[in-house]
């Protein structure tokens, strides 16, 4: 009798036990969510004028996401990206802006800021009306789990011009300088350098060259023969291939591309950016 007891609180405990186990390994899963809908204080055109630029352009609102989870409502914090880019892209142009956005759920631009986007960015042209697309994706959690991307809303909008970032050659003349060039560093440049690496001038801020370099080394801008202290230098985070610069009589140098071959090199005074193809 005392061991049919014993057996049976055994198997009391056992099962105990086991539903205890189960119990514990209840999981909460991801059940989903509801993609955000987006809307805006403006709708079609999008007013962009110098006279105006410090004021708001527009804001755009979406409603949260709701992640939901078996348990509830997820605790964890949902962040938000706004994506701007040219209508027929579907979002895959790499020059699209994108913009953070931490919790909240609208963001407000200025005019400045979507004319420099349109310019600076997505590389638009002046005084042309230009289709614009945005979306917000919304994502969970720290690693960007679970992506829901809400309805598109399109706008036109002409970006105005704006003074350069960078001052242009006072005589619309510009020379490339450097061990990076077949000249050297020779200041000035002699026969046949001072015409071979002399820049043409496609518009008020914009100047291009096409030039055979032996590859590597480095190069300085001057706009005056003989002269240093008017240089352009590159700004520190750019490549061989592109990057920001200023006017200053400073470093670092332009870097020389990798390789010998024929290059172009493109210098746009308005954004404040070169760019380096190999031809």
């Amino acid at each position: 009798m005392k061991n049919i007891s014993k057996t049976l609180f055994l198997l009391a405990t056992l099962a105990i036990s086991l539903w205890s186990c189960e119990k514990d390994e209840v999981k909460d899963f991801f059940k989903g969510g509801t993609a955000p809908q987006l809307s805006s204080s403006v709708t079609g055109d999008l007013n962009l004028n110098y006279a105006d630029a410090a004021n708001e352009a527009l804001t755009l609102s979406w409603t949260n996401p709701n992640y939901q989870f078996t348990t509830g409502i997820s605790s964890q914090d949902v962040s938000y990206v706004i994506e701007i880019d040219t209508a027929g892209s579907n979002f895959t142009n790499p020059n699209r802006q994108s913009v953070a956005v931490s919790k909240e759920l609208s963001k407000s631009f200025t005019v400045t800021q979507m004319n420099d986007y349109m310019l600076n960015q997505l590389q638009l042209k002046v005084g042309v009306s230009h289709t614009l697309e945005m979306r917000v994706t919304a994502t969970l959690g720290t690693n960007g789990a679970v992506p829901l991307y809400s309805n598109v809303l399109s706008f036109t909008a002409t970006p105005y011009a704006i003074p350069p970032k960078v001052t242009p050659p006072t005589n619309g003349t510009l020379w490339m300088v450097g061990d990076a060039a077949p000249s050297g560093w020779s200041n000035p440049l002699p026969a046949p350098y001072d015409v071979n690496q002399a820049f043409t001038k496609v518009s008020e801020t914009v100047y291009e060259l096409v030039v055979t370099l032996p590859g590597n080394g480095g190069y300085k801008l001057i706009q005056e023969q003989g002269v240093w202290g008017s240089q352009y230098h590159m700004l520190a985070g750019g490549t061989w291939e592109g990057g920001d610069f200023e006017k200053r009589d400073s470093d670092p140098q332009f870097p020389g591309p990798p390789s010998s071959g024929s290059y172009k090199i493109t210098v746009d005074f308005q954004r404040g950016k070169f760019t380096v193809t190999k031809q």
